[in-house]
């Protein structure tokens, strides 16, 4: 049986190349996914390791965010330092402080992604070398006027060392003079970011205070044990600082990265995932149409003595055969596609850290496992049916035909199950919330799988509603399309089921995203009455003095800076707004339930509506608020205020709470101010605009937004992930593609014989083509139709799930994007039949009636 399985794949290679190429499109998908990954996530923990290599003793400011800024706490200082630098085992102290730093290229435009670019001061050792950075040019900054940038920053900027640097943190902008261009691993230099060195004092007084630092590296001397040079460090530092090994931060650190890329793992595999469950129909038709074009040939070697088992043994044998040779060359695919990725990082301006390809054998296993199990579980059936055939009836029939029974059977499953998945989903657009959506998820599971089930059963009503319109267009080869189309059920939902998978996933995503993206451009649109937007393009907070400066432009009608903090309120810690001056009114559109915004002027608190009913407040009630500032000694404030006003939830206000910036000033040394909405005379304008980039001193750290880029910022990023989304989802798609190919191929090859006939009979090799194309066009639109019915459903039920915490949200059709992917789905139709007309029209009449 397994000569038999061997020749009959040899004997059909061009039948299963679709299948082939199928598997080996979703095995690349894994392969490629999980050696990305794991080469992605050996180069980070390596670069990690490299960092703390000869770190003994890694020490953080208390209050010390992501970068290593300290601004709210006093920092380490120069003394405690000092005093490490003293102890028995110590090789050398060396201290840090870190904050933002933008560079401005030639043109005073920013170099490198905001959030990643970054400023440090530049510490030598005792040998005069700063050991985190290798320089290539010139020498570390020794003045306060100088400063050192890495080389891929002072590449794009195309500086050399001699140029004065234009470089802004959050305040006014200033020059430098470049002493010296380095290299370095550092990860936000690798992101895209850059990294700029100042002096140590200027690098204090830029982001914490003199003599102050945010972090202390410490190397080990004489052998001496990181663990007792730890336990000898920790009492001298202040109050709320982390120290630890850096063995043990190195170790944690690659746990963080491991994690990282478990998620990226994840989301890509389930992807990957989505791209093998549509190849499947493609597995299972290719086996379901070559069982049925051999029942003769399986029943002759039932009637030479061949058992059910070995006729089902030999289709599985094929399947594995085929399998294995789609895993070998998926998987050198996916080492393809890894090193793709990883070069594509480069162009996206992210650097990866240099590194080996890593193969792990889990990789391996994965494609080996993927390609044949897949293969083989979509040809059981095939397999099952085939081993079922009674040699008499094969020897008197070419094509096997479903039972009314079997279909029956399956339509009353199909049926079962379908109504069941709608009846989860319907119960959790009902419920809501994330108990609602995991009811709808599963729901969702169900309904697809019933409606695959039953596809066969919708082919004959759907199709039929195409069919006058292709007679009337397309004569003789439009009606005999349409015939073909509903001839085989079975054959045609297999085919439209792979398409209906992926279209039911972009049509969802799509629906979703665009009724999502309207709602925030709405709250973008009618609750902003600002012309501008200010914020820093790191994201991080802007100075005091640029509230100032903008309040100075000239032309300026209203300023308002809004400051993020968080109060205890209530008993809660609360996300909270503080807005600065009397002009809010100016630049946004707060609807009031009650109450007014005036009373923030009196030290009036204002509560969204969705957290007063929530909370059971009105204006006039009294709500107890704890204040923690951020002065050095201060103790937490407790105050009683009073509720003034309530008003409607919006997108753009970004806190369920607000008060006036005038109530918590004495509390904050450095306010947290996130942006500033600017009102100018005569609204936007080239000449406005200008006005305002000049008063921030045509500082490249800071974004100047105008109203559609304020709407661009709110609702881009809905708008990118779903292009992401599209993109992951294409492999699923071009695998549906080939489903449509390999149907119409095979479907040709058994229907020599009738093409014969219709050609000696009149039929123009024009027509045939036609005919083919148009089976075709149909068979796409059918899948395309089923899947944006049931996306369009899943998505005006997930969309009832969270709409209530989403002011202005309403489901919105995107009728041009739907057109587009019917449009696409008949073009795919098109293009899938190419092949196969050309095949079909290319037949020779007599060959082709003589064919049994």
């Amino acid at each position: 049986m397994f000569r038999t399985a061997l020749r009959n794949v040899l004997a059909h290679k061009a039948r299963l190349l679709m299948t082939v190429l199928a598997v080996t499109l979703g095995v690349a998908f894994v392969s490629g996914t999980l050696v990305f990954t794991d080469t992605l996530g050996n180069a980070f923990r390596s670069q990690t390791a490299k960092g703390y290599d000869k770190v003994a003793v890694a020490i953080e400011a208390p209050g010390a965010d992501s970068l290593g800024s300290a601004k709210s706490s006093k920092g380490i200082s120069t003394a405690v330092v000092e005093k490490i630098n003293g102890l028995d085992g110590v090789g050398e102290a060396t201290g840090r402080v870190t904050g933002f730093a933008g560079v401005a290229d030639e043109k005073g435009k920013l170099i490198g992604s905001g959030w990643a670019n970054r400023g440090e001061n530049f510490e030598p050792g005792k040998d005069g070398k700063d050991a985190s950075h290798d320089f290539a040019q010139g020498t570390g900054p020794v003045k306060d006027n100088q400063i050192a940038l890495d080389r891929t920053t002072a590449d794009k900027g195309g500086y050399k060392t001699g140029d004065t640097v234009r470089v802004s943190t959050n305040g006014p902008v200033q020059e430098f003079e470049l002493t010296g261009v380095f290299t370095t691993e550092d990860g936000a230099v690798n992101a895209g970011g850059s990294l700029v060195l100042f002096t140590t004092p200027v690098a204090q007084k830029l982001y914490l205070e003199p003599g102050k630092f945010s972090t202390v590296t410490v190397t080990a001397a004489g052998g001496a044990s990181d663990a007792k040079l730890l336990a000898e460090i920790k009492p001298l530092l202040p109050e709320g600082s982390e120290a630890d090994t850096g063995a043990a931060l190195a170790k944690e650190e690659a746990k963080a990265i491991e994690s990282g890329m478990t998620q990226m793992n994840t989301m890509l595999l389930v992807f990957a995932g989505i791209a093998l469950f549509v190849g499947v129909f493609l597995i299972a038709n290719t086996f379901t149409m070559l069982v049925a074009q051999r029942t003769r040939e399986l029943a002759l070697m039932r009637a030479v003595g061949a058992s059910r088992r070995q006729v089902k043994r030999s289709v599985i044998l094929e399947a594995v055969l085929v399998g294995t040779i789609a895993a070998v060359v998926g998987f050198l695919g996916g080492l393809g596609l890894a090193v793709g990725l990883r070069g594509a990082m480069g162009s996206f301006g992210a650097k990866m850290p240099d590194g080996p390809l890593i193969v792990s054998p889990t990789a391996v296993f994965a494609a080996f496992g993927v390609g044949v199990l897949i293969t083989v579980l979509a040809a059981w059936l095939p397999a099952r049916r085939a081993a079922k055939i009674a040699p008499v009836a094969a020897m008197s029939s070419v094509h096997a035909t479903a039972t009314t029974k079997s279909l029956v059977v399956r339509n009353t499953i199909g049926a079962v199950i379908t109504l069941a998945g709608a009846a989860g989903i319907l119960a959790g657009a009902a419920k809501a919330g994330d108990e609602g959506r995991m009811l709808v998820g599963g729901g969702a599971f169900f309904t697809l799988i019933g409606v695959i089930v039953l596809i066969p059963l919708l082919s004959r009503p759907v199709i039929a509603l195409f069919r006058p319109l292709l007679q009337r267009v397309f004569g003789v080869a439009g009606k005999l399309a349409g015939q073909n189309a509903v001839r085989n059920p079975r054959r045609t939902g297999a085919t439209a089921s792979a398409l209906a998978i992926g279209l039911t996933l972009v049509t969802g995503l799509t629906v979703i995203g665009v009724t999502l993206g309207q709602a925030i451009d709405k709250a973008s649109t009618s609750n902003v009455r600002a012309d501008y937007m200010v914020q820093m393009a790191s994201m991080g907070p802007l100075s005091p003095s640029t509230v100032t400066a903008l309040e100075k432009t000239k032309g300026a009608e209203a300023v308002s800076a809004q400051q993020t903090l968080m109060m205890e309120i209530d008993g809660q810690e609360e996300p909270t707004a503080a807005i600065s001056g009397s002009d809010i009114s100016k630049v946004f559109t707060l609807r009031m339930v009650s109450g007014s915004l005036d009373s923030l002027a009196e030290g009036k608190l204002a509560v969204d509506e969705k957290t007063a009913e929530d909370k059971g407040w009105k204006t006039g009630d009294t709500v107890p608020v704890t204040i923690e500032g951020d002065r050095e000694g201060a103790a937490p404030v407790k105050k009683s205020l009073t509720v003034g006003a309530v008003f409607e939830e919006n997108q753009v206000m970004k806190a369920p709470y607000v008060v006036s910036a005038d109530l918590t000033a004495p509390y904050f040394e450095q306010p947290y101010i996130q942006e500033v909405w600017v009102k100018m005379a005569g609204g936007e304008s080239a000449a406005n605009e200008q006005a305002v980039v000049d008063a921030l001193g045509d500082n490249p750290s800071m974004s100047v937004m105008d109203k559609q880029d304020i709407r661009n910022f709110f609702g881009g990023i809905i708008n990118q992930m779903l292009y992401i989304m599209y993109g992951l989802l294409g492999m699923a798609l071009i695998i549906a593609i080939l489903g449509v190919v390999n149907t119409l191929a095979m479907s040709v090859f058994e229907r020599q014989q009738e093409i014969g006939m219709l050609r000696a009979i009149g039929l123009e090799r024009g027509k045939v083509k036609r005919m083919i194309r148009l089976e075709s066009v149909v068979i796409s639109l059918f899948g395309a139709v089923i899947g944006i019915v049931l996306g369009t459903f899943l998505a005006w039920a997930i969309g009832e799930t969270f709409k209530s915490s989403i002011p202005d949200y309403a489901l919105v059709l995107p009728w041009g994007r739907i057109g587009i992917f019917l449009l696409l789905a008949g073009t795919v139709g098109v293009l899938a039949a190419m092949w196969p007309a050309r095949s079909a029209a290319r037949l020779n009449m007599l060959t082709a009636i003589k064919t049994e």
